[in-house]
């Protein structure tokens, strides 16, 4: 009876939500990454070769 008046699951909403916050972690994985390691590298400056 307490299902039929409150529903525990809105599959809905919830799929969508779950969906978003995977998406938005990957994205901010992947932006970290990017800065960890795309940062200058030492072999770039030409002024540390011999």
């Amino acid at each position: 009876m307490i299902n039929s008046i409150l529903p525990l699951a809105n599959w809905g909403m919830g799929t969508a939500l779950i969906i978003f916050f995977a998406v938005l972690c990957v994205v901010l994985s992947a932006i970290v990454l990017n800065f960890v390691f795309g940062g200058k590298k030492k072999d770039d400056n030409p002024e540390d070769r011999g």
